[in-house]
């Protein structure tokens, strides 16, 4: 290490550590001890254009230890993303330097934090450069993905599981690089597990790296090149000490909470700091951004020449991805009464003919939820080009493999059914809070599987998913309605889940594609209207027909099919109205009845609000009282009770 590599990770850490104290908060241990780590990464290793930050060919860095915040806004700094003022901000309200990192502030490639979410993404950022780097051609797409992780990304199942399909994938272009500290929020990393990581990763198939010293930059580098050169993914082991040169080194004590000031104080002499907030020599800055310049700006100006040589076809779709632009084209596309798990799968091959950077899929569950790209095969080792992944039994995954091919650029659909999309559940409230174009395909939607009983019937999912903000969840009713759905997807680009039934539906006249961009609309109604009927995806046909008895029987009423009850909500006050008026109001959805009470009373929706049963699907809805008959003369003596 040369006295210049020395001075600057001393004032990364004092940086680090300044901020966390300014803020009376945070974790300096990890700020400590993998400064030495990260600088190696970025000031001798990492591919990126400091003049182009969003280079689509750059190395991607995610820091899976969310927790580590400070010391990535330090290297940030240094890279002059990130100012001065920004570092003394830190924790603060609607900073550029939040606890957690967040995707809006440059040179974040995620938004981190839960444990073990980064390294499965990671995932994701790994199989989008294979994919692309094959699409076009590795000269133009040619990146590697790195990730820090500590012992608690580790320990999550939702790493494992990301991890086991990166080795069987072969997923060189992914470097994990792990904090080895032995210590964890609670204490010794040995109260919890005693795990061999070595044998671990390497039984999924992934080579290991052990660095014995993680103050020693030179061994930390001619690791990550020699992972560079693996023909699998890479785990690089480096032993470090937690909160390094703290009277509180080595313990867990040091992992999230501030420094005392006589701890700054001797801490900052150790480093040959001045003891003053946020001093920071210049020449460590101009020093590390030389070694950055020096080593990449040859590096991008020769792939500005590659693409510009690419044939024409590519240097279009090359500028379509970079820009988002999509086409979404349905004409020839029919329906008639079919799943609308089916229907689907019709809309999503039609959209991904036309669009290439469409990928993902289902847990193990290809043939029941039919969302597959049917003209492709599985994406694996032999064949980067296919867009089919095969995720195996591994929700949690799949979710988070998604948000990462969507920070990449794809679009990802990941499918499973409904009563499983709790094993997803974080990963789509990231996708949500990271305002990422991710599809959750989710069939089998209600009670009305039958027979595979209360833990395949979803009761409380879709309440839970609605909840989330940000997050648009569509409950089609046939392919007019799927059409509509994914038209407002693609114009919305948001986290959404498009949930479909098993069962079949009727093909309508009239369901509307254009107006399922406003959640709800007038699907039928009578010269006048005195009462309205409000459902969705596979109940509508049951409110059709009960629509259909009680107008003939001289009702007046209207139906309304409510596609999307969040985006229904943001429509102005004005529409909800002249589609719900302010007449009484009945809900028909075979699901918990918490979704609805904003709209009318818990005693006019007819809803499941407890496990379902095995059964066959009649007896079932005999049994909840929601067959046509029992809902019908619910309707009529309440109206009758006015």
């Amino acid at each position: 290490m040369t006295e210049i590599d020395k001075k600057i990770i001393s004032n990364i850490r004092g940086l680090s550590i300044d901020m966390i104290n300014k803020a009376n908060s945070g974790h300096p241990g990890i700020a400590l001890g993998a400064a030495p780590i990260l600088y190696t990464l970025f000031a001798k290793v990492l591919k990126i254009s400091r003049e182009n930050p969003k280079w689509i060919s750059r190395d991607r860095f995610i820091l899976s230890a969310g927790h580590g915040s400070s010391l990535l806004y330090s290297l940030l700094f240094y890279l002059d993303y990130l100012k001065l003022d920004d570092l003394k901000n830190f924790r603060s309200l609607n900073s550029k330097t939040p606890g957690h990192p967040e995707i809006e502030t440059l040179g974040v490639e995620m938004s981190t934090g839960p444990l073990g979410q980064g390294i499965a993404s990671s995932v994701g950022f790994a199989i989008a450069e294979k994919y692309l780097s094959n699409y076009f051609n590795d000269d133009v797409i040619n990146y590697k993905t790195y990730c820090l992780v500590g012992d608690g990304d580790l320990e999550e199942g939702v790493a494992l599981e990301a991890m086991s399909i990166a080795g069987n994938l072969a997923l060189n272009n992914l470097i994990v690089l792990y904090d080895s500290n032995e210590v964890t929020l609670d204490g010794s990393l040995y109260n919890s597990s005693i795990d061999n990581i070595e044998l671990k990763v390497k039984s999924m198939n992934w080579n290991y790296i052990f660095v014995k010293d993680g103050e020693n930059i030179l061994d930390i580098e001619n690791a990550i090149k020699e992972a560079k050169r693996s023909d699998k993914p890479v785990l690089i082991e480096i032993r470090t000490v937690i909160g390094r040169y703290s009277l509180l080194q080595g313990t867990h004590k040091v992992h999230g909470a501030p420094l005392t000031e006589e701890d700054i104080e001797q801490l900052k002499e150790k480093l040959d700091l001045r003891n003053q907030e946020f001093s920071v020599s210049k020449e460590t800055i101009d020093e590390f951004q030389k070694m950055v310049d020096d080593r990449n700006d040859y590096v991008y100006e020769n792939w500005l020449k590659k693409k510009d040589i690419l044939d024409d076809k590519l240097k279009i779709e090359l500028d379509d991805f970079i820009n988002k632009k999509y086409d979404l084209n349905f004409e020839g596309l029919s329906g008639e009464d079919e799943a609308v798990r089916v229907a689907n799968s019709k809309v999503l091959n039609l959209i991904a003919k036309e669009n290439p950077f469409i990928i993902g899929g289902s847990a193990d569950l290809r043939e029941s939820t039919k969302a597959s790209i049917t003209d492709s095969g599985y994406f694996n080792k032999d064949n980067y080009k296919n867009r089919n992944i095969a995720y195996g039994i591994r929700e949690h995954a799949m979710g988070a493999i998604s948000n990462g091919l969507a920070l990449s650029g794809l679009i990802p659909f990941a499918s499973t059914f409904l009563s499983f999309s709790d094993y997803l559940k974080p990963s789509i409230r990231l996708s949500a809070l990271m305002n990422q174009f991710v599809i959750y395909i989710f069939t089998h939607d209600s009670i009305t599987v039958g027979e595979d009983g209360p833990t395949h019937q979803p009761v409380e999912q879709l309440v839970s998913l609605r909840s989330i903000p940000n997050l648009d969840v569509y409950r089609p009713n046939d392919i007019n309605e799927v059409i509509g759905a994914y038209k407002a997807m693609f114009k919305r680009r948001k986290a959404s889940c498009l949930v479909a039934s098993r069962n079949k539906t009727k093909l309508k006249n009239e369901t509307q594609i254009k107006l399922v961009e406003k959640g709800g609309y007038i699907l039928k109604e009578t010269k006048d209207v005195d009462f309205v009927i409000i459902s969705c995806g596979e109940e509508l046909d049951l409110a059709v027909d009960i629509f259909d008895d009680l107008s003939s029987k001289g009702y007046n009423l209207r139906l309304v099919s409510m596609p999307s009850l969040n985006i229904f909500k943001e429509q102005s006050e004005e529409y909800q109205k002249s589609v719900l008026t302010d007449k009484e109001k009945f809900v028909i959805e075979f699901s918990s009845s918490m979704s609805w009470t904003s709209i009318t009373d818990e005693k006019h929706i007819f809803s499941v609000n407890s496990f379902g049963k095995s059964g066959k699907v009649k007896d079932i809805l005999e049994y909840f009282n929601l067959t046509h008959d029992t809902i019908e003369k619910e309707i009529l003596k309440m109206l009758n009770e006015r």
